[in-house]
């Protein structure tokens, strides 16, 4: 009687699939197919490349990374696999952004009007800056990226928000790249319209350039970078003090955006691989203003994008200037 009783619920519901009783038993008792045992083997490489990232991949980059490896997948088995695992990339949220202008400061005019494009390195670098909370206070940090490749170039940190510190970040751009005639694109922020920034500018050889006050996208690719370190750095991990984050944020400059990170605007490749693999533009044949679409040179590598403010959301921490 009890043995009936416990095949009752599997008949009826053998019954609502439109299968036979015993059609039921044989699948439960089958071996897993090809396939299943395909995607087991494929969710632990997924699992793999997701724990490397730090948790920041999505489909898309896994996708992109396991080309690389050799491994041919479709993008929708691995969002499919990445759905059933419970995995997802860092997403990112907006955050209130304001600049603050020096009054009677003369701005530089705008001589990229939002389109984000560069022929070669040290053509067009973008600044800004922003803030990480700490325990200890506010981090403040400026940054100096190249366009062409969106590498950071530059960099400084500091527990205040003067001039010297957009000062150090630039000098440190200077260094590195050696630039002739490169533009520095920025918000109209008092540190960039101060006297000391603008002679620096002039004594390297820099043309400043401006967007209008308080407009995020006239830097949207600044706030882009903003947005993915506040996704991937500072939404995952708390600092009790500014030497935790100062440390925490060298390595996620040097050790992963720089090196390791997959950019989809550059073909899923890092910035400093784009620019090994673009090295003919370290001399291009001439300096000035960006172009859209054509570039020099052009073979069968990857090239960059022309990355405008309809392509992106700009997203992360500005801070009052």
């Amino acid at each position: 009687m009890k043995a009936n009783q416990a095949r009752w619920p599997i008949a009826m519901m053998a019954r609502l699939l439109g299968v036979s009783t015993s059609g039921f038993y044989a699948w439960r008792a089958r071996e897993p197919s090809a396939r299943t045992l395909a995607d087991g083997e494929l969710l632990v490489r997924i699992r793999a490349l997701h724990a490397s990232s730090r948790g920041t991949y999505g489909a898309p980059r896994i996708h992109a990374q396991l080309r690389r490896e050799g491994v041919h997948v479709g993008r929708k088995r691995v969002a499919r696999l990445m759905r059933m695992a419970g995995l997802h990339g860092a997403s990112r949220r907006r955050w209130p952004h304001t600049t603050r202008q020096r009054a009677g400061a003369r701005r530089a005019p705008d001589l990229v009007r939002r389109h984000f494009s560069a022929e070669a390195t040290n053509v067009l670098w973008v600044a800004d800056a922003t803030y990480v909370p700490t325990g200890e206070g506010f981090l403040y940090l400026a940054i100096v990226l190249d366009v062409f490749s969106r590498r950071v170039v530059g960099w400084a940190m500091s527990d205040h928000l003067y001039t010297e510190l957009m000062l150090r970040a630039l000098d440190m751009a200077l260094a590195q790249r050696r630039p002739d005639g490169v533009i520095h694109h920025s918000d109209q922020g008092c540190q960039y319209t101060s006297i000391a920034f603008g002679q620096r500018c002039r004594e390297a050889g820099v043309q400043p350039s401006m967007g209008t006050a308080g407009d995020a996208y006239d830097n949207a690719m600044c706030e882009s970078f903003f947005g993915t370190l506040e996704a991937e750095l500072l939404m995952r991990e708390r600092f009790d003090t500014r030497a935790q984050a100062r440390r925490a944020i060298f390595r996620f400059i040097e050790g992963w955006y720089n090196i390791r990170r997959l950019h989809s605007s550059l073909g899923y490749c890092s910035p400093m691989e784009f620019e090994q693999q673009n090295e003919k533009t370290q001399n291009p044949p001439r300096r000035g203003l960006p172009t859209a679409g054509r570039r020099r040179g052009r073979d069968s590598r990857p090239a960059a994008r022309p990355w405008t403010t309809r392509e992106a959301t700009p997203t992360g921490g500005r801070i009052p200037t």
